[in-house]
């Protein structure tokens, strides 16, 4: 199976930007941790805006509701594409993905669970649920040749899945109250994208100008602005055209380089820069932390390959060419790799609790790492197929 040129360069930028990503996350802890950690602290409270329009924000809150809603517009765009001329498109195909993405949402949320279900932690049931698409496929694109192309694809519209299963979380279950003025003005700026879209608009200039209000508007609704720029992504036109490139082709295209080598980088650089205290340690193993590293490293491989195995078995899927249970196994690991999509969801469910927000941040490093080099052992000392 061949890549094509858009996943040729999808795993070219992945693989850059999780080194990137890497390196922002040594900086950050290495600044929380020396003399630049209250420096550095200050930086992310100082407030950027004008308090007109009630726009003076924290940096800390423009890089996690602002620049994230970008990262969740490219989430969007690319999910539109897949549903409607890539991986997602063709049920046979899609089938697979979305199984082994349910499983990968299901069980490591049930495993969360069961260790917290009677604490004060129970709220972060969703962190375990997420994969980080960027560190997931950087770490399958340093295999090159051992991996074959289907289980690449495959890993990619299972975190594709993944990303639009945590979306839906966010908007359903972590919204505390909602203003619905402003959320009725969020649906009627909608509308006005639908009609856009239906009436065969593509400039992309009448989509981002009312996208731009519709962030506004959903950040002051209550609902997490981020899912604005999912609204906004899939109101984007596209086609089935291989000759002429779509909005949202030319969109996708255009946001790539600045989430993957900035947004990204700069949220690392936000949240993970964790004071490594004594106290931290001290009650570091504890049902938080069991049930996020359980349900990343466990529970993540363990959904995946029980639900991928369901779909198989009752003929609604078939394995990746050229891939065997062994493969699927590594890819189990990989997809345990939370990172981006873990992180912020522990935002979400824990504002203001720095101490447990902290906790949760260092156990989803450690899931991640022991994820992303178990899934990368098995990978690379897998035995070749013969061809691929």
């Amino acid at each position: 199976m061949e890549l094509s040129r858009y996943f040729q360069q999808f795993f070219h930028n992945s693989k850059s930007s999780g080194i990137i990503l890497i390196i922002c996350v040594l900086i950050s802890l290495l600044m929380a941790n020396t003399s630049m950690a209250e420096s550095f602290q200050n930086l992310l409270e100082t407030n950027i805006g004008t308090e007109i329009f009630h726009l003076n924000y924290s940096v800390s809150v423009w890089v996690n509701d602002g620049l994230m809603a970008i990262f969740f517009l490219l989430v969007g765009l690319e999910i539109k594409r897949e549903l409607i001329e890539g991986e997602l498109s063709d049920i046979k195909k899609a089938s697979l993905p979305i199984f082994a993405a349910l499983g990968g949402m299901l069980i490591p949320a049930i495993i969360y669970f069961s260790f917290n279900h009677d604490t004060d932690y129970k709220n972060g049931w969703a962190i375990p649920m997420a994969t980080d698409i960027a560190f997931s496929l950087a770490i399958i694109s340093l295999l090159g040749k051992s991996v074959p192309n289907s289980l690449k694809i495959f890993l990619s519209a299972l975190a594709i899945v993944d990303d639009l299963g945590a979306i839906i979380v966010i908007a359903l279950f972590y919204t505390d109250s909602i203003d619905w003025i402003s959320l009725g003005i969020c649906g009627g700026i909608t509308i006005l994208l639908v009609i856009l879209n239906k009436t065969g608009a593509k400039n992309l200039l009448l989509y981002l100008v009312p996208g731009l209000f519709l962030w506004y508007f959903m950040h002051h609704s209550g609902i997490h602005a981020t899912i604005a720029g999912v609204i906004l992504a899939f109101t984007i036109p596209t086609n089935l055209s291989n000759t002429e490139i779509s909005p949202l082709e030319k969109l996708e295209q255009n946001l790539h380089i600045p989430v993957s080598f900035v947004i990204m980088p700069l949220f690392a650089l936000a949240n993970t820069n964790i004071t490594f205290q004594k106290e931290i340690f001290e009650g570091f193993i504890n049902p938080l932390s069991l049930g996020i590293i359980g349900g990343l490293f466990v529970g993540k491989v363990l959904g995946i390959n029980l639900f991928s195995f369901l779909a198989i078995r009752l003929k609604w899927a078939e394995l990746p060419a050229f891939s065997a249970w062994k493969e699927m196994f590594g890819v189990g690991f990989l997809a345990g790799i939370g990172f981006t999509m873990s992180i912020f969801v522990s935002l979400l469910a824990f504002p203001n609790e720095i101490e447990i927000q902290d906790i949760s941040k260092i156990s989803i490093l450690i899931a991640s790492v022991l994820s992303g080099i178990t899934g990368f052992m098995i990978l690379r000392f897998n035995k070749k197929p013969s061809s691929y």
